[in-house]
């Protein structure tokens, strides 16, 4: 399992205890209120068109992404290894020249 999907499933498990809790809470004698989502943030003046999220799938999507960004930024080492094995020698000697 990636580190991507670990998040999630920690989301989707928060989530869920959410869901869990709300139904105990409101069996306690409070009356059920339907649940809501929160309103989406508003644009500010001067920004251009297109940057305010337009749903909340649409702003799933882009943690999502940025998500997978990081992942792939994690990654990164790993696949530069092979083009600093070369040298690593020659760093390793200017290192202990020092």
């Amino acid at each position: 399992m990636t580190k991507t999907q670990r998040m999630l499933a920690a989301i989707a498990l928060a989530g869920a205890a959410a869901g869990l809790a709300a139904p105990a809470a409101s069996a306690a004698g409070s009356p059920l209120s339907p649940l809501t989502l929160p309103d989406l943030p508003t644009a500010a003046p001067g920004m251009p068109a297109g940057t305010q999220p337009a749903s909340v799938q649409e702003i799933g999507g882009k943690l999502s992404e940025g998500a997978n960004q990081l992942n792939q930024l994690m990654e990164l080492p790993n696949q530069l290894a092979p083009v600093i094995a070369p040298v690593q020698p020659i760093t390793d000697l200017a290192g202990a020249v020092q």
